[in-house]
């Protein structure tokens, strides 16, 4: 499907299985809502998946990596190098995230988008739209119709997924640089300040922060990306794993599927999406709190509350898979538990 497809293909949530959710979790022998936002997740599972028992059996984290050009200009703590070491691993299936993954029964694909240069391993998915993004202190981070192409990417690989009887998904990425991107597409989104939406990522120095903060303030003011318009804003000043992330977001959206979100790239690329396609919003499940400073207002934005508040910020998509642990513990209590009426306890009624 093209971009334009998938947006039409993209329907509202079933709000009589969500309803049927919200009355089972009221029968079952437990106090109203005690389950909290898990609780919540699964009502949105069943508007999703169209049914009064959503299940989540096949699901796989799709993990997008991809060089980004501005790792010249001193962001980082580690050198770009680092990306394709990392993508190998994972074709390997030693990355933590393939790890996690793997003990709780999901699917991980590692998918070459943009790695600077070529990868070994049979297991990584080879989309690459370019060889890394460039320098955005020189020239815009790729051409639109690339950026469109990374969209794309990620819309296909969802509907793949769907093909294949996967459930659910989860968004994960690999790119040295990528805090500096997310940030930069945080504020070109939001009008928020750059020096509120950027972290140290992976440990810079407080000389390292104030460099990349003026950085994503050079690059901003150089390449004036129209907030209006997300493709713009990924063109100018995004990566290729960010956009290979919103296209599986929309793509999942088209599909039926629900999404789970990571961390703060994840979310800057949630946002994107949701930009492209409002509704899309509704497939989104957030995992964790981000520790990144985007995160938080990322969250706001999408109007999502994370289930975990755990310090994560390892990325990989390692915060959507614990996040579907839980899922799966929520789901177990959901089908098995019985009803008020079957153990002869009164029900909770709604006190005010």
């Amino acid at each position: 499907m093209t971009l334009e497809q998938t947006i039409a293909a993209v329907r509202p949530l079933c709000g009589e299985s969500m309803d049927a959710a919200r009355r089972r979790f009221s029968d079952i022998a437990m106090p109203l809502g005690s389950l909290g936002l898990l609780q919540e997740a699964v009502v949105q599972l069943a508007g999703i998946q169209r049914t009064a028992r959503p299940e989540i059996g096949r699901r796989a984290v799709v993990v997008f990596c991809a060089d980004n050009g501005v790792v010249a200009e001193g962001v980082t703590q580690c050198g770009q190098e680092v990306t394709a070491v990392v993508t190998e691993n994972m074709g390997r299936g030693q990355s933590t995230v393939c790890l996690m993954a793997r003990r709780i029964g999901m699917d991980a694909f590692p998918v070459d988008i943009g790695v600077a240069r070529d990868v070994q391993g049979d297991r990584i998915l080879r989309r690459k739209v370019r060889y890394g993004t460039a320098d955005l202190l020189e020239q815009p981070a790729m051409t639109r119709e690339e950026a469109m192409r990374a969209v794309e990417t990620g819309i296909s690989l969802a509907q793949q997924c769907a093909a294949d009887g996967y459930r659910l998904l989860c968004g994960g990425e690999m790119g040295i640089g990528n805090t500096t991107t997310s940030a930069a597409v945080t504020a070109a989104l939001t009008g928020a300040d750059v020096y509120t939406v950027t972290g140290r990522g992976a440990g810079l120095s407080s000389a390292g922060l104030s460099r990349k903060v003026c950085v994503i303030q050079t690059a901003l003011a150089l390449h004036q990306p129209d907030p209006d318009d997300p493709i713009d804003v990924l063109h100018k000043v995004g990566g290729l794993d960010i956009a290979g992330l919103a296209g599986l977001y929309l793509g999942a959206a088209a599909c039926g599927l629900p999404a789970v979100l990571d961390g703060v790239i994840s979310c800057a690329a949630a946002l994107l999406a949701v930009r492209l396609c409002p509704a899309a919003g509704d497939y989104l499940i957030a995992a964790h709190r981000p520790e990144e400073p985007a995160g938080k207002l990322l969250l706001e934005r999408l109007g999502k509350t994370p289930m975990i508040a755990a310090g994560l910020r390892l990325g990989e998509g390692t915060g959507a898979v614990a996040a579907v642990s839980l899922l799966d513990l929520t789901l177990a209590a959901y089908d098995g538990m019985v009803s008020f009426a079957e153990t002869g306890i009164e029900a909770y009624t709604p006190q005010v």
